[in-house]
This record gives structure tokens, sequence and C-alpha cells, in this order.
């Protein structure tokens, strides 16, 4: 069957795969492609998918910039709709001969856009709507064969549509959460535009996943990674259907796992019909990280010495194949396409080290958003307490620690974290949440204990919602849970002097601090 399908044309922005998750939402199957991809390709591209439409993503660069990314011009007479977003936007409005310049007043974050003619993607839409911003640049005119639906204070040509062609532009993203009727503006263009079926199914993603499994790694053997998160769980199942016994999953114990970590680990996998090895590397790493104060030098560090590990188990068992949990907010944070920025190297993408002995690397995931990967989760059939539980970065606490890595914080660090697990569990609030977890700042501050001055480390509580990683909120958790969690820390941990609250949204900042 072929998929009525969107192609999203890949220009380096941080939410490029976002577009694409929210329109498989509405059963409309999507594919990334790159930003230069010609006509012909598209053409190739047909004749596996009914493609429909195409939608422009946004990037870091300025479509003024020498080397900025352009997609072929002849793109935008195949007759078929198009939709771009922020930098997509500004690259419709100057290939059709109008002037975009550095804004006079940069948005970053939430703002108010006025709505001229509410048609095509803006149809059914109030006349001041809510939506998320994130741009330097700014469409000032357009050509004469366009026409302005949008505009706000700081932004003459917000958005604007071709008066006859399919060809529509929008400053803000509709594909975040932030952006209130955002899911309506998509949804116009996906079934009003293009006239999709919504004919894709998340079942899908299942077959294809086993299906690249059993081609990469063909007769061979694989080991996988496997650190007990849902990530790596769901990819770890995936891969047992594929390889029928011929895959070893194996749980390093890095030193920096959350309380009784390892056990949990082996109570839950020891059930599937799977060889498990659990590795105690506590000392190795702890060794390699002494002295180590950069968190990308950490997340290397500790890529490298995961991938060493790896090997050696690998020339064990005879496996050439390494499976990963990797995901797409992984990747993308860790800047893997040309175009894009490198926020933060993760340990199992950038952090990867050169010279890998394996045959290649299998990531059946790193396409999908964690919300999607929950739902593959409950399809394999995975007990509740893998399908919801929280992420955890693979570094572990050693990205949850400031500053230099020791015995004595890491202990402060493991306890603070299960105290922090224990009240909002406790409180019935983690069905609600996207992460909840402490931060041990490498900050110390005077504190009063036993009537006794007393001179301590500085805990940060991060806890936040989000759907997908890409964006979050932090929580407004009830003052009486969040005084609960601070009065424990510093009862319970010696070390603790002070408990504060990380009141930040992604963006500007992300989820974990390092």
């Amino acid at each position: 069957m072929r998929y009525d399908t969107i192609l999203v044309f890949d220009f380096g922005g941080q939410y490029c795969h976002l577009i694409g998750r929210r329109i498989r939402e509405h059963g409309v199957y999507s594919e990334i492609v790159p930003h230069d991809i010609k006509p012909g390709e598209i053409r190739l591209l047909s004749e596996r998918f009914n493609v429909k439409g195409l939608v422009f993503s946004g990037g870091p660069a300025s479509v003024y910039e020498q080397n900025a990314p352009r997609p072929d011009p002849k793109i935008l007479g195949l007759g078929l709709p198009v939709l771009g977003l922020c930098y997509g936007h500004h690259l419709i409005a100057q290939m059709t001969g109008g002037h975009v310049k550095p804004a006079r007043q940069r948005e970053y974050g939430i703002a108010y856009v006025t709505i001229d003619k509410p048609v095509g993607v803006l149809k059914r839409l109030s006349e001041k709507e809510r939506v998320w911003m994130s741009h330097g640049d700014t469409v000032l005119s357009i050509s004469s064969e366009y026409e302005t639906l949008a505009h706000t204070e700081n932004c003459p040509v917000a958005a604007f549509r071709h008066k006859k062609k399919l060809i529509y532009g929008l400053q803000w993203h509709p594909e975040v959460v932030h952006t209130e009727k955002g899911v309506q503006m998509l949804r116009n263009f996906v079934f009003e535009v293009c006239r999709c079926e919504p004919n894709w199914k998340m079942e899908d993603i299942v077959e294809k996943a086993v299906g690249e499994i059993k081609r990469d790694v063909g007769d061979g053997k694989a080991i996988i990674a496997l650190s007990g998160g849902i990530d790596s769980s769901v990819a770890t199942v995936l891969a047992a259907k594929a390889l029928d016994g011929r895959l070893t999953a194996v749980f390093v114990d890095h030193g920096f796992m959350r309380e009784k970590e390892p056990e949990f680990v082996r109570d839950v996998f020891q059930k599937f019909k799977m060889k498990l090895m659990l590795v105690d590397a506590r000392e190795r790493f702890l060794k390699r990280l002494n002295g180590v104060v950069d968190p990308e030098t950490k997340r290397k560090i500790i890529g490298e010495e995961f991938i060493r590990v790896f090997e050696e188990i690998a020339e064990r068992t005879g496996a050439e194949y390494l499976i990963q949990g990797t995901i797409y907010p992984d990747r993308i944070e860790s800047g893997f396409r040309r175009f894009s920025d490198k926020i933060k190297t993760h340990h199992n993408v950038a952090g990867l080290p050169t010279g890998i002995k394996f045959k290649k690397i299998v990531e059946p995931l790193r396409d999908l958003y964690k919300d999607e990967v929950r739902k593959v989760a409950k399809m394999l059939g995975l007990p509740k307490e893998i399908v919801f539980r929280q992420p955890f970065p693979g570094p572990g606490l050693a990205v949850r620690i400031i500053g230099e890595l020791t015995r004595e914080k890491v202990d402060i660090a493991k306890k603070a974290d299960k105290i922090v697990r224990e009240e909002i569990e406790k409180s019935g609030l983690e069905e609600n949440l996207w992460q909840y977890f402490a931060v041990l700042t490498n900050t110390k501050a005077t504190g009063v204990k036993g009537d006794a001055r007393a001179y301590g480390y500085v805990v940060s509580l991060r806890i936040v919602e989000s759907r997908e990683a890409m964006t979050a909120n932090f929580a407004k958790i009830p003052h009486k849970v969040l005084e609960t969690i601070s009065t424990r820390i510093t009862n319970e941990i010696p070390e603790a002097t002070r408990v504060v609250y990380d009141i930040t949204h992604k963006p500007p900042a992300t989820i974990e601090w390092e």
C-alpha cells in the first residue's frame, strides 16, 4: 500500500523531526528528506509513497548567508502543496522575490499573532492567536504573487500564501505544544490543503524496525546496550524478535546509576528469552573521569568507555553488530546533520569514538520520539514499570553532578535522586510529569544544622512536563511537596545545606543541566 505522505525538508532545525512526528500523529506518513533533494528523487519516492505535500523546516542559518542551505528552485514548480516554517518561511519569500533581513527585535518564545485572513492553513483560527516564535530574521515584504495572512507587532509578514498555488509560509512553529492551535494549523495543511487520507498506523513501526534489524544483522550475532530505560528496553525486545537467540543484552553499571538500578534491570529482563550480562565497571569509569570537569568531555569519555566494554563483550560472544536505543532527540541535540547546531553530545551518538570495531551500529528507534517509543512498548507487552519510566540519561548521574566526579558526590546525588522520586511518586504526580530529579551543583552555601554552622552543597530540583523532550515546561509542583523534598534532602544528607527549584523552560534551557 502506498501511504499518503508528507515530505519534510531538513534544513537543520531542532524541530525538523517534530514536524514529521506531528504529521504522523494524524495517521499520515511523513518522511524526512535532505534539503537539497532533487525533483527527480521526489518522483522516485512517489513510486513507494503517495507524496501529497512538502514542508520546509526551520533551521539555524539565515537565508541571506552565502552558504545557507537552499532547496532546488524547481521544487516550488512541482505542483505539490508547500508549507514553509520559520527558516522555510524565509526561504520561500526570498526565492520568490520577497525581502528578508535581520529583525528589528528578535522574537524567542510566546508571541501573539494577528490573523488577517483565516484561510488555508489558518482556517478556523481566531483573530488573535498564541504562538511559539524562535527567529532573528523577518520577512519584510513579499512579491505581488503572494498575500499576507498574519502579522505581529515586530513581524509585518508573519504568514503568507500564494494567490493561486498551494504555497504557504508561517513565521512561527505550529509543531511545538506552546503554539496553542498548532495542531489545527498542521491538520489544515495535511487534510484541507494536501487532501491526505489517514492511512498509516503505529503498528507499521514495529514491523519496519524488526525488518531493519534482520536486514542489517543478517545471520550474524549482536549485542545490545541495555540500560533499563524505555528506549533501550524497546530496542532490546525488537532485537530479540528479529534475531532469534543471536542477541546478548549487556547492562553496564558505570557507577552513576540510580539506586538499585542493576537489580531492577536483572529482575525485569531475566524473564525474557535472551542472554543477559550485567557488567560491573564502576571503578573503570570513575578512574577515566578523574579530574574531568567539562560536561562535553564527560559525555565523550563515557561514550568511548561504553564502546570499549561492548567491544570486549562482543569479542567473547562473537557478536559483530551493536544495537542501541538511540531516539531522535538524542541525535538532533548532538548536531548529527550538516546544518544543525550541536547542543550537547549524547554518549551514544556524537560521543562515540572513532575506530569502532563493530561492523555496524544499528539504531531501530532513531527517528522516534519518546512518546512514540512508549506506544511501541505497550504494543510489545513490556511491563508498566518500563513503559512509564521517566527518561534517564545514558551517562546517568555523571551529568547531574556539576564539576568533578567523586565517590562522595555520586553518593549524595544518588540519595537526593531517591528522595525526589519517592516524594513525587508518593504524591501521585508522576503520571503527568516527564522527568523529576535532583542536580548536585558545584556551589556550596552556608546553613544551620543543630544550632551550628554548616557549609554544604546546593541541590537543585528539576521537574518538567513535556510530550517529546524537544520542548518542556517546568512543572508547577505543590509547595507542600517541594517543602517535603527540601526538608528530607537537608535532613537526610548531611553534606547538603540548601535546595533550590529550577523554573526554566526548554528552550532556552535543556532538561538536563549538562
